[in-house]
This record gives C-alpha cells, sequence and structure tokens, in this order.
C-alpha cells in the first residue's frame, strides 16, 4: 500500500483503493487481519482497527449502546484517515507508535489523571530503549483501539474562543515549578475565561521527572491544555531524533497532532531535530513522517479556515546567517500551507518577544505575509534575577521583556487578536518606560525616553508629550533596553549575588522606542506620556516623570 493513499482523508476513498483488499476487509470487521512483522504476544497484524464513539456515559468503554462517531479523523502520525458510518477506523500498523484522535470541534476528549487531555493511545508491543526517564512502557494492543469522544456545549454562533498561550515555562528545579505556579498559574485560577491552553514547549529544562509537578500545576487552570515539545525536553540518552522524545511521548501523547475547535484547527509540530553527538545538537527541522502527516491532515480542511501552527523553534532565523531551522523544511512547509489563507504561527524558544511577517525571503510565496508569533518565556529570562517581595525572581528576558503569556482570540470569523499579559500586573501593563531621573535644565538634549512596547512590530506608531503638550513620534531603535542595562550594572557592582542567577546581559530589542527629553522647561517635575498603537488592542499607554534642576558650575 502506497503511503500517498495511506494519507487520504477519508476512509471511504482509503476502501475504495483496488490495491487494499486487505484493509477493505478488516474494515468490514474480518476476523484476520494480514500478517506483517509487527506482533503483540502471538498475535500479528499489519493493521490497527478501533470505533471512535460517543462515550454517553462518561465511563471510559464503550457500551454496547454507545454509537460510533463518523468522520471523526485518526493517525498514526503519517497517515490520516477518518472513521465510517460506525465509528471504525482502520490505520497500517507502523509500531512502536502513537495512535491518536483528532479532536473534532463539536466533542470534547476526557481527561487523563494527570488533568490533561487524553486523545491518543501508545502502540509499543515491546516497549522502547531504556531510557533515563523511562521512555515509554511495552504494553499490549488491543484488538479494538477504542476512542471516546465526550459530547461538547454547543457555543453560540458568534461566539469566540479564548486561549492562553505559555512559551517555555522551562523550570529546572522543584523551586522553580514554584515559581511558575505562584507567578503565572495562581493568579489566573478562578478569574480567566479561557477555555483552551497551549505550552509552546521546554515545559521543564532537561529534567523530565519534572513532569508531574508542572502537570499537576497546569491542571488548576481547568481547561483541556495542549503541550508543544522543546529542545530541553528531550531525552539526550537517545540514540536517534526519533528516539529523543520517547519520556515526553508518555504523558503528553504524539509530538505531532491536530486539534480543532469550531473557530479554528490546530497543528502541533515537533521541529526540534536531534543530532546526538553533534554540535549544536539540535537543529529546527520536520521529519518525513510530519509532511505525510500534514498532507493528509491539510488536504481535510477549507482552504480559508483559521490554521494556527504551534511549534517550538521559531521558523525565521532569530541570528541573521545563521541557519537554526532548515531552510529546505521550512520552504516545503510553506508550499504546504501556501493555499491556506488564514494561517498564524506560533512559536517560543528564543525568552524574546517579536513578530515577524514571513515573505519571499524566507521562503513564503503566499498572496499576503505569513504571521509568526514568537511569544515570550513563562519563565522569562530562566527564572532569574533579583526576588521581589513576594520572592519571585524579576526574570526580565534579555529584549527587556517582563515575563509573562500571551492570550489569543479568535472569532468565529476566524479573525484572530493577540494580547501580552505580563506576570502579577495589570492588563493595560504592555509599555515599559525607562527615563532619568534628573537631568540639569539647559543642558544639550541628548538624553531620551524609551519605550518597550512588549507587542510592538516595526510599523507600530509610537508617540510621546510632555507635560500635556504636543504628541510627537518616536524613533525606533535597536539597542538592548536601558532598564535592562541598569540591571546589569548594579549585578556588576554588588559585591555579594543579588540573586539565585543574574539578570541576562541585555540584548538588542525589537520592539524599542527613544523620545528625546527637552530640558528647557521650568525647574521642577515634568511628566512623560506615552502612546502606542496596538493592532489588536488599540491605544496603550504608559507615563514616567524626570525632574529638571538647576547646577552651578
Amino acid at each position: 500500500m502506497s503511503k500517498r493513499a495511506l494519507c487520504l482523508p477519508f476512509l471511504a476513498l482509503l476502501l475504495s483503493a483496488a490495491a487494499d483488499a486487505p484493509v477493505r476487509a478488516q474494515a468490514a470487521g474480518a476476523a484476520s487481519p494480514p500478517q506483517s512483522d509487527v506482533s503483540s504476544g502471538e498475535r500479528k497484524f499489519a493493521t490497527v482497527t478501533g470505533i471512535v464513539y460517543l462515550d454517553a456515559n462518561r465511563n471510559g468503554r464503550r457500551d454496547r449502546t454507545e454509537r460510533g462517531l463518523a468522520g471523526v479523523k485518526v493517525s498514526n502520525g503519517r497517515a490520516v484517515v477518518a472513521s465510517d458510518a460506525q465509528g471504525r477506523y482502520v490505520l497500517p500498523a507502523e509500531a512502536p507508535m502513537t495512535v491518536f484522535v483528532i479532536k473534532p470541534p463539536e466533542y470534547a476528549t476526557p481527561t487523563g489523571a494527570n488533568g490533561l487531555p487524553r486523545f491518543w493511545e501508545q502502540v509499543f508491543p515491546d516497549g522502547s530503549p531504556a531510557l533515563k526517564y523511562g521512555g515509554i512502557p511495552a504494553g499490549p494492543v488491543p484488538a479494538s483501539l477504542d476512542f471516546g469522544l465526550l459530547p461538547a456545549p454547543r457555543p453560540a454562533r458568534d461566539a469566540a474562543l479564548k486561549m492562553l498561550v505559555f512559551g517555555d515555562p522551562q523550570p529546572k528545579t522543584r523551586t522553580d515549578v514554584g515559581y511558575y505556579e505562584r507567578d503565572i498559574v495562581a493568579p489566573l485560577i478562578g478569574r480567566h475565561d479561557a477555555k483552551l491552553g497551549l505550552s509552546v514547549g521546554d515545559i521543564v529544562s532537561d529534567d523530565l521527572s519534572l513532569y508531574p509537578e508542572m502537570n499537576q500545576v497546569t491542571a488548576k487552570l481547568g481547561v483541556p491544555w495542549l503541550h508543544v515539545a522543546g529542545n530541553h525536553d528531550l531525552d539526550f540518552d537517545a540514540g536517534t531524533d526519533e528516539d529523543s522524545l520517547l519520556s515526553f511521548r508518555n504523558v503528553y501523547g504524539p509530538d505531532t497532532y491536530a486539534w480543532e475547535e469550531p473557530q479554528a484547527s490546530f497543528v502541533v509540530l515537533d521541529d526540534v531535530v536531534y543530532r546526538p553527538g553533534e554540535k549544536p545538537a539540535y537543529v529546527g527541522g520536520l521529519r518525513e513522517e510530519q509532511f505525510e502527516f500534514l498532507r493528509g491532515y491539510l488536504a481535510t480542511l477549507p482552504k480559508d479556515r483559521r490554521l494556527v501552527i504551534a511549534a517550538h523553534m521559531p521558523f525565521f532565523d532569530p541570528v541573521p546567517g545563521v541557519e537554526s531551522f532548515r531552510r529546505a523544511d521550512r520552504e516545503r512547509l510553506f508550499t504546504l500551507l501556501r493555499e491556506h489563507t488564514r494561517v498564524l504561527l506560533i512559536s517560543a524558544h528564543t525568552h524574546n518577544q517579536r513578530h515577524y511577517r514571513h515573505g519571499a525571503d524566507s521562503g513564503w510565496h503566499g498572496a499576503q505575509p505569513l504571521h509568526e508569533y514568537n511569544v515570550g518565556a513563562t519563565c522569562g529570562a530562566f527564572w532569574s534575577g533579583v526576588k521581589d517581595a513576594q520572592g519571585i525572581p524579576d526574570t526580565t528576558m534579555s529584549d527587556g521583556t517582563p515575563n509573562g503569556y500571551a492570550w489569543l482570540t479568535i472569532q468565529a470569523d476566524g479573525d484572530y487578536a493577540l494580547r501580552y499579559q505580563v506576570a502579577r500586573a495589570e492588563a493595560a501593563a504592555s509599555i515599559g518606560l525607562h527615563a532619568p531621573k534628573v537631568l540639569r535644565q539647559g543642558a544639550y538634549p541628548a538624553y531620551g525616553v524609551y519605550a518597550n512596547v512588549f507587542m510592538g512590530e516595526a510599523d507600530t506608531r509610537v508617540e510621546y508629550r510632555i507635560d500635556g503638550g504636543e504628541w510627537k513620534p518616536m524613533r525606533r531603535v535597536l539597542q538592548p533596553d536601558p532598564r535592562l542595562l541598569a540591571e546589569n550594572i548594579a549585578d556588576d557592582a554588588a559585591d555579594t549575588l543579588r540573586g539565585y542567577d543574574r539578570s541576562p546581559e541585555a540584548d538588542v530589542s525589537t520592539h524599542l522606542w527613544r523620545g528625546a527629553l527637552p530640558t528647557d522647561l521650568a525647574v521642577g517635575e515634568h511628566r512623560v506620556d506615552v502612546r502606542a498603537f496596538d493592532r489588536w488592542q488599540g491605544e496603550q499607554t504608559a507615563s514616567v516623570t524626570y525632574r529638571l534642576q538647576q547646577a552651578a558650575e
């Protein structure tokens, strides 16, 4: 059977293929599947079959009265098929593999013991290679690998999907897990209206034994939560890229999958290619079976449906001229996406925040630039910096963005809006200001106020005024944020450590603006107002003061 045939989106097409007579027999309920080199005890099989059904009584098993669900997509990470009128599906057995259902918009998935969505089953009859963090244990493959779905409340026709997006939680210790809980999760409990959550990789920082604690904390938010694999989620004792996420998969399921809501379809991609023994040990890219999965899945979607692609490594190269994501893989991906007119890319990894608009220079040839949002990290700069009164590190990122998370709102028609939320701050905290406290009256106006507009882009309009006067444009500058530079200097000057880890060295920010401060005003305090016009949230404001003082020669 050709791989192309296996990727056909609907089982009806799969069953009609003349070359697929053995699969047709199995789909019709044949007792003996074809033989292959894949086995589970005495049983050998070339296909995996099962039923997708409505678990009406929510008991986690298929009862005789519970009906099968037609047209639900199921995958092994390579082939994508759809259940027939009785809810039955047939997939090629490419064990070891993770078989998963693609949650349809009108249904929900059960919740696992860890509080996270359970929409997959492992097909590892002989287990995985022995790994420090366990990998995937051996387990029998049932004759029918069934998936129960739950009815979901039908949203209003114009209902929007609000979701939380966390980049790089990345705790290295249980102390850091505590920061994650107190800084990020606890302030949201009982106070948010999100219906879905997404963590965009680096769920932990190399210590995969922290997964249970992280899941226990995240589950307190009470919504289905999707997880992307990051470079710090790897089994570094694995011998190949294919085996490098076995422990991650044992906890979170497939590393590449899809999930559907009424407002949008989501594709989660593992885009970290592990290269054991090489330097660097990983690079951004995709595997061949991921392209096959994408071809099969994208063929099932309307071209104008909102599509969100989430991956850990950015698809752009943060350092110009350094290929951190394989260009050939990016171009193949963009070719698959080209006819889809409403695509949003979400990435993390950089511990900075920026928007990137892909064009021909990065291999995108769509009618409009392709938007990628590289979300700031919930751990900020790896939980570093001086602790505040609550004992939580400052952890500002190297581009001057405070740690936090994003809100993604997708309307019923697929339009979306993004907002960045600084951890434990008011919703309006979208601009960081830095200005000198005092200047000499009459001095040459060589000193400025700096505005770090956390969601700013190159074309963002940023203005300032002094003492309620006329608004004037600020100039975008590519340089480090002076507030973080001041922290670097304070760390250098300190005789003892100011925190467990120092703040990061300030790096060039892509969203920093400057305005010169006048010195020809009256002695005393002067107010500086700054406003930035966000494409989704509208006018955002912040203010700061400085003083003018006379000085004797």
